[in-house]
Order: C-alpha cells, then structure tokens, then sequence
C-alpha cells in the first residue's frame, strides 16, 4: 500500500502540512520509523522520541510545530486516536486469505453463497445457508443449517456458527469465536439446593442430592449489524426466544455471554466479562474488563461497569458502578478509603483504650 501524505490527511479529515506528496507505505510508532513510515507522534511525549527513527512525516496533534521536530510534513487531525481509526484501515494488509471458494471447502447444495464471497480450506458450509454478498470466511471455519450472514461479513479463521444463527451486515468474528452453543441450563426433579440457599441467601434446608437434568435450547442467537466479537469469545443459543446482539456492539476476547441475554446497540464489552443467562443490557453500555453479572439482572443504557466489578443487582440506567458488590463509583472508592484507614484507626483506638484504663487506675 502507497499513499501520499495528502492522500491519508485527506482519507482522514485531517490537515496536512510540508511537503505533502511524500509517499508512505506503512505506519510506525516514532522510535521505529523508517524514511517511508508515517510516525504516530499523538502526543509531546511520543513526538520526544521521533529522532530516534528516520520519519520524514508523522502524524501529530493539532497545531503542532511540526518543523521544531525536524519533520518534512506532518497530518494534523482534531482527535489523533480516532484518526489512528482511518489509518489503520487503510493500511490494514489483511490475512491473505485469498479470494474465491477454496477447493477443500465443502458447501452444502442447497446453500445460497452471495457475489465475491471469499470461503477458505477446510471451511464447512451447512444446508440452507444463506452468505451475503462480498462475505470472506477463513480457513476451518463452520456455519450451520439454516444460519444467514449478511453482506460483507469477515470471519476469521477457525469460528464456528451453529444452526439458525442470524447474523447482520459488516460483522466481523476474530478467530476461536463460538456462536449458538446451548445455554447451561440444567435442572432438578424437586427443587435443589442451590435454589433454596440463593431464596434464603445462605441456607440449603433439607433438600436431597439430586442429578441434574438439560434443559434443550430451542432458541438461536441474533446478532445486528456492525457487531464485532474478539477471539475464543461465545454466545449462548437462547433457551425458547433468541439471545439478542445489538448493532454496532463491540466484543472483547474471552467474553462469555449467557442464554436469553439481551445486549442493546453500541455496547463495549471488555475482555473476560460473563454475562448470565436472561440478564437485559441497554445502549451504549461499557463493561470493563473482568466485570460479572449474575442473572436474570437489567443493566441501564449508558450504564459504565468499573474493572472487575460484580454485579449482583439491577443497574439504573446512567450510573457508574465499581467493586464486589458493585455500587457506584463514588460510593465505592470512599468505602476503599475508609478501609485503608481501619489500620491507623485501630491502632488509634487502642491507644485510647490504654489511655481510659490508665486514668481509671489512677482513681
């Protein structure tokens, strides 16, 4: 890929300055940068480590004294980060994949595979398939009876989708993704232990050991459009109505999501949440890293979920939640003062003590 300076600030929305015809081929970070690298100097502190590579351009923030840095032209954008969005894209290589239906791949007659599609070795296409137009799906990868990909999908290699999946436009599934596997739904004949302790929060009463029993997920999984879902991340079959996705919702890796979960639109899910079974999740929520949320829960639009944050109660829409339990943010980071100072206060009150005991003796 060759493009001129004036080519990306403008594919970006962003200014361009100095001599704008120079030609790059990849980006860099500022150290590393060759004469042909567009350095990614977003900041003063990265922009200090541009001698230590050979970058003729870089990409900066907004006004910039570019020439101070010794540069021969620079891209100015408003926000640098988001940029960063346009640039990589357009200097993305790809997996090579390759284009066309590889000769390994086994197609079932009676799916229906859209125009361009890109479908690679080992890859296994089940009946009444239907692939949108321009889809490109890796190398081992499995799409199940009567599941339907729409147009411009990118599935990357060794991702499984089991049957009567629905899947929207543009979506794209990073390798190890497992989509519509059965929920963990198991139950006894008489009522069990677990249910009794979770209904007296704590005691099981007389209940038997007993075998668990599946309970089958009819249910399927519907995903929107612009989703993004990350590596060896799964979504759970609904048990009798589909586990829902919401468009533009993006996935980290190692996500699990449980049956029945209703996800809104434009959710960021981080890396290793669990999400159970039933729980209703609005707009625009973010779950950082590591958060949990137990079932049968509702979890507000534009609700922010701290790291590692377990949620053991609905969540009203807007808050901003943090800790075991989780309770909002402001909340639990005074309780953590607090309880670094439970030491010192200790320590104080039994000074206070000796010094009571000490004054009674006295007497």
């Amino acid at each position: 890929m060759r493009y001129t300076v004036r080519e990306l600030a403008q594919a970006i929305d962003a200014d361009s300055v100095g001599d704008t015809g120079i030609i790059i081929t990849g980006l860099s970070e500022p150290a590393d940068a060759g004469c042909d690298d567009l350095a990614l100097a977003s900041t003063p502190e990265y922009a200090g480590t541009l001698t230590s590579g050979q970058a003729k351009a870089a990409m900066l923030w907004h006004g910039a004294d570019w020439r101070a840095l010794g540069l021969q032209a620079a891209i100015l954008p408003k926000r640098p980060r988001f940029a960063l969005a346009g640039l990589t894209r357009m200097m993305d290589p790809g997996q090579g994949f390759g284009i066309g239906i590889h000769p390994t791949a086994i197609l079932d007659p009676s799916a229906q595979i859209g125009t361009d599609v890109t479908i690679g070795p080992g890859s296994v296409i089940g009946a009444q398939v239907v692939i949108g137009d321009r889809c490109v799906i890796g190398p081992q990868c499995f799409i199940g009876k009567k599941t339907t990909l729409g147009a411009d999908c990118y599935i990357r290699e060794q991702v499984s989708i089991g049957a009567r999946v629905c899947v929207g436009a543009r979506f794209v599934a990073n390798p190890g993704v497992r989509i519509g596997g059965d929920g963990f739904s198991f139950v006894t004949e008489d009522r069990s232990g677990a249910e009794a302790a979770r209904a007296s929060l704590g005691d099981q009463g007389t209940t038997q050991s007993q075998s668990w029993t599946r309970i089958h997920s009819l249910g399927s999984v519907i995903i929107g459009e612009d989703v993004e879902i990350g590596a060896n991340s799964t979504i759970d079959n609904g048990t009798i109505r589909p586990t829902r996705i919401g468009h533009r919702t993006k996935i980290d890796n190692l996500v699990h999501i449980g049956h029945n979960v209703i996800i809104g639109t434009d959710g960021l899910i981080c890396g290793q949440v669990g999400v159970a079974g039933s729980v209703t999740v609005g707009n625009h929520v973010v779950m950082a890293g590591q958060v949990g949320v137990s079932d049968n829960l509702t979890i507000g639009d534009r609700v922010i979920l701290g790291a590692a944050s377990k949620v053991l109660r609905s969540v009203q829409a807007g808050k901003v939640m943090l800790g075991y339990p989780a309770t909002e943010m402001r909340t639990q980071i005074e309780s953590y003062k607090a309880l670094r100072r439970l030491p010192r206060m200790l320590r104080e009150l039994q000074q206070i003590k000796k010094a009571v005991f000490k004054s009674g003796d006295s007497d």
